[in-house]
């Protein structure tokens, strides 16, 4: 499987309020180009990303991403992404800190298409929902390191759109990571 680096990519701003009625709180959120059979990886930082202060989107029955037990977790600067999930389509994201200290947390969900409504902290359901952070005690015959992965974003008769966050811990301004998105396709 070879692996692509993105090196450029362009973004959409949409007007996207994380929690206030104030201009500097807008997402940005950058469209990922995926190819069939391949892994792309792009990079990112958590400081380009915005503080979301309403997540109860996230344990919402309608979204099912991760319990309020674990919002501690994703309290930090929140980095968007969004690609297309063509028919016959599954990816596996994989998020890794640049800094193998780093806590960061991941997350993806499915919508038809991406719009103002859906795109959280605005989301009301989803397609499915998927997330990994730190865990909090030891699973056995299982071991976790700074990496994160999310599986099962997929599409089988309707192309969908994903949208994936990356989160910083609570008060972290800095920290680079890359994100693979290994598409396979048939």
């Amino acid at each position: 499987m070879k692996t692509s680096l993105l090196t450029l990519l362009f973004t959409l701003s949409l007007s996207v309020l994380f929690g206030q009625n104030n201009s500097s709180k807008q997402a940005v959120i950058t469209l990922i180009e995926t190819v069939a059979n391949e892994t792309i990886q792009v990079e990112g930082n958590i400081s380009s990303g915005k503080i979301m202060e309403d997540l109860s989107w996230a344990w919402s029955s309608s979204v099912a991403c991760f319990p309020a037990t674990q919002q501690h977790k994703y309290k930090g600067k929140h980095v968007l992404f969004m690609a297309d999930v063509p028919r016959y389509s599954e990816f596996e994201i994989t998020l890794i800190p640049d800094d193998p200290k780093a806590n960061f947390s991941l997350y993806a969900y499915e919508v038809g298409k991406v719009t103002n409504s859906n795109l959280v902290p605005n989301l009301k359901s989803c397609i499915r929902c998927e997330a990994d952070h730190q865990w909090d005690y030891a699973h056995r015959g299982k071991t976790q390191d700074h990496t994160r992965m999310v599986k099962d974003i997929l599409a089988i008769n309707n192309p969908y759109q994903v949208v994936i966050g990356v989160v910083g811990p609570e008060g972290v301004e800095e920290g680079g990571f890359k994100l693979q998105i290994a598409r396979k396709s048939r």
